[in-house]
């Protein structure tokens, strides 16, 4: 069961994330806080596991080191390392994207279970949006994304090649991968029609 301590980080992450967007949809931040975290809990998360999926990207988007000391401070070493380890960039301004997400993906081989499953509840979250975007609005959604189609594609195909290779939850990955396929066909068949 989950106690106060998951109310209070749910009230925590809406003020920190309260006027971001995801991006290009207009929808409300929290609304992919909350994805992550339902997605979480559905794989098996604990109390520290589902705080550390609402406050995933509390340091990336909300402050930085500061935020990280406080979410430390309120939850505790456990959920601040999980939520640290989920971040790709704690700085302003971020370094260059490729470089970030080929950082990211080297530490995941060694990462503990708990960043695993919540770093692929974030990815399976992520690509699930992109896929119906996709399949809403067309290749305007690549306009959304620092690397765009082709350094997308790469990514979400890189992640899911980094998290096979752990063996950990291997439903949640088989998930991720499923949907990245789903967006990898719909890419190739939407190159095949503009050739």
């Amino acid at each position: 069961m989950l106690s106060n301590r998951f109310n209070h980080a749910l009230t925590f992450a809406t003020e920190l994330h309260a006027q971001q967007l995801r991006k290009g949809s207009g929808v409300p931040y929290v609304a992919h806080l909350l994805g992550v975290t339902s997605i979480a809990l559905e794989y098996g998360a604990n109390e520290d596991e589902a705080i550390a999926a609402l406050l995933h990207d509390a340091i990336e988007d909300q402050g930085g080191a500061a935020t990280g000391a406080e979410i430390r401070r309120r939850f505790g070493d456990m959920v601040a390392t999980i939520v640290e380890a989920c971040t790709d960039a704690d700085s302003t301004p971020k370094p260059p994207w490729r470089e970030r997400k080929e950082l990211y993906l080297s530490h995941l081989p060694t990462a503990s279970p708990s960043v695993l499953l919540v770093s692929a509840s974030d990815k399976l979250h992520n690509s699930r949006s992109i896929l119906q975007d996709y399949r809403a609005i067309g290749e305007s959604v690549w306009d959304r994304f620092k690397g765009g189609k082709t350094g997308t594609l790469w990514y979400y195909r890189a992640l899911v090649e980094a998290f096979r290779l752990t063996a950990v939850n291997p439903w949640l990955f088989a998930e991720l991968e499923r949907t990245v396929m789903a967006i990898e066909q719909l890419a190739s068949a939407s190159s095949e029609i503009t050739r």
